[in-house]
């Protein structure tokens, strides 16, 4: 029995989110990741830029559409791989390698308490490791956790879902948020703007295997919205394009 793919799945609530991903490509937003693993005691959830995606076989699909929605894409690991997404680590909270997460942390935050005496270089080299270390805890969830939805923590065992993320690095954009930032609509709009103007994970027609509705009902505005919308791109392309629309109801019996 298969516990991999060899396409990796995005989900989402919305038919019309779906169509904005299929034009504009995928917007990374903020979301807030439960760090008490860490044993942090200032913040439980801190927010990173993030577009994920599950490495799960079809037959696994429906548990997760569930939770995450019903319309989504599937699209080729060559692809993800080629632009820079990366399986993350699960780690199991009180065990050395959560502490060693903990340590190395600690240390790049002293790092950044630069002393007036130090040269530009030096001061770089530690803001460079505070940078280092919050990417890596970017790509790193507890086996277990909370995850916020819609205000409200739900707990979920995160590492059923073999998650691949996409982490964009930017000058333009903040590499992570307090959860207070994140609270504040206004400075959270602004914040995912910047990621917006920066930092969207495109794909073209080619790199999609799947194209996944909720219902059979939801297929031919989807396949108007290919042909009128998308036509920058090769008719040839698009006609591939539109024949990876399936939904969900129809394969709900085979998976």
């Amino acid at each position: 029995m298969k516990t991999k793919s060899h396409t990796l799945f995005h989900f989402t609530k919305s038919r019309d989110t779906l169509k904005l991903v299929l034009k504009n490509g995928f917007w990374p937003r903020y979301c807030l990741e439960d760090i008490r693993w860490m044993g942090e005691e200032d913040d439980q959830y801190i927010a990173y830029p993030i577009v994920c995606f599950c490495d799960i076989p079809l037959s696994r699909i429906q548990e997760h559409v569930s939770f995450y929605g019903e319309f989504g894409l599937g699209l080729t690991k060559k692809w993800a791989e080629s632009n820079g997404l990366n399986p993350i680590m699960y780690v199991s909270p009180g065990n050395n390698v959560s502490r060693s997460f903990d340590e190395l942390n600690d240390h790049a935050n002293k790092l950044q308490r630069s002393d007036e005496d130090e040269g530009e270089d030096e001061k770089n080299d530690k803001h460079l490791a505070k940078i280092t270390m919050r990417y890596l805890l970017a790509h790193t969830k507890p086996l277990e956790g909370a995850m916020v939805v819609d205000g409200s923590p739900v707990k979920k065992a995160f590492y059923q879902e073999s998650e691949w993320r996409y982490v964009p690095k930017s000058i333009e954009i903040s590499e992570f948020l307090r959860k207070s930032k994140f609270d504040d609509s206004e400075k959270l709009k602004s914040e995912n703007d910047k990621t917006k103007a920066h930092a969207l994970l495109k794909f073209s027609p080619k790199d999609i295997k799947y194209i996944f509705v909720k219902a059979d009902a939801d297929i031919p505005d989807i396949i108007n919205f290919i042909q009128t919308e998308m036509d920058t791109h090769p008719n040839a392309d698009l006609k591939v394009l539109m024949s990876r629309v399936t939904s969900l109801e129809s394969i709900s019996n085979d998976v």
